[in-house]
């Protein structure tokens, strides 16, 4: 009975569309641009996800239901699948990420695929850290238009078998990498990898002292490790665009499962280690620029975030107060970031 029930369910999801979807294709800008968050319905048979989750490649079919802003629901078939290396191994709900079934339907023609970012255990901590991490990406966002966009989810997670409660928490979508790359007029990098100082030389600035403000230093441009590249369009010879995600290791997040880089010898991720390569004061002050002119709309970005509780804010402001302190001044300035930067001779 089992197995004719989930072929029925197959059938369902990928040749049928409820009867309330919506006709006009979601505009995928304006679902990330729009800060409401949104209550989301995945059914799935929850436990086989999670006990197969070493499984690599394996697919599952789920029924995803939303409700969006201007109160129209969708119903789409998607199809999960397990992620990452790290949190596939340690946590209780690994990332996943989601693809539309019916890529011909009204709907999931745009929406095609996301990353899906929930909390790594189930305790309330779990979810503070996963909202910081949110706020990471929502914070690059302030910096350059060249970051992943996220969007807030309230999900129920119901169980196909209803052998299971379902339950309810917070997760978050990720911007597909076409989408960022079109935004900006760019595409994917499909060229070989490539050296840290061999993408755009501006953004690449960015990018590292982005990282050092968080406290991030799990990511590689060589090892394409945490990074993606995108391509200016109609140029003959162009420097790729560094692209960071995946922040839960940084210090501004303190997971309890973060754990410093040995080769750095440092004690703690919250102890700031630059990571980019040497630049002019010139260059340095004019990204630092970005920086201050933000701080007001990163700290109002963390203080109006009602999900997060009141010790977690206190601890986001206290780190990033430590990061603009350190930038006031020129010695300090020139000491991380030109004094103590990398050498093509240093790891």
């Amino acid at each position: 009975m089992n197995k004719k029930f989930t072929i029925l369910l197959v059938y369902l999801l990928i040749f049928c569309q409820c009867a309330f979807s919506q006709q006009l294709p979601v505009d995928k800008a304006q679902f990330f641009k729009e800060e409401g968050i949104l209550n989301v319905t995945i059914e799935t048979y929850w436990t086989r996800l999670i006990k197969q989750k070493f499984i690599r490649g394996k697919q599952y079919a789920a029924l995803f239901t939303v409700c969006l802003p201007d109160s129209t629901k969708i119903s789409e078939g998607v199809y999960l699948s397990v992620r990452g290396k790290f949190r596939r191994e340690y946590c209780n709900l690994p990332p996943l990420k989601l693809s539309f079934i019916r890529v011909d339907s009204a709907v999931a023609k745009r929406l095609q695929s996301f990353k899906l970012v929930s909390a790594c255990g189930f305790s309330n901590i779990h979810e503070q850290y996963m909202f910081k991490e949110y706020l990471t990406y929502k914070i690059y966002n302030l910096l350059t238009p060249k970051s992943f966009m996220v969007k807030l989810l309230n999900i129920q997670f119901k169980d196909s078998s209803q052998k299971n409660k379902s339950f309810i928490k917070h997760a978050f979508l990720v911007e597909n990498l076409k989408d960022l790359a079109n935004r900006n007029n760019c595409k994917e990098w499909k060229g070989s990898k490539q050296n840290t100082e061999a993408t755009n030389r501006a953004q690449m600035t960015l990018v590292a002292i982005f990282q050092y403000m968080i406290g991030n230093t799990d990511w590689s441009v060589k090892a394409m490790h945490n990074i993606k590249l995108i391509t200016p369009t109609g140029e003959a010879y162009p420097k790729p665009f560094a692209i960071p995600y995946d922040f839960d290791y940084a210090g501004l997040v303190d997971t309890d499962y973060a754990i410093p880089d040995p080769l750095l010898n440092t004690v703690s991720v919250k102890q700031r280690v630059y990571r980019g390569f040497i630049r002019s004061m010139e260059e340095l002050n004019e990204v630092l620029s970005l920086f201050k002119n933000q701080k007001d709309n990163i700290y109002n970005l963390i203080n109006t975030f009602e999900l997060l509780t009141p010790a977690s804010k206190r601890g986001m402001i206290n780190y990033l107060d430590d990061f603009y302190d350190s930038i006031k001044n020129p010695k300090n300035v020139r000491s991380i970031f030109i004094d103590n930067a990398r050498t093509l001779n240093s790891i």
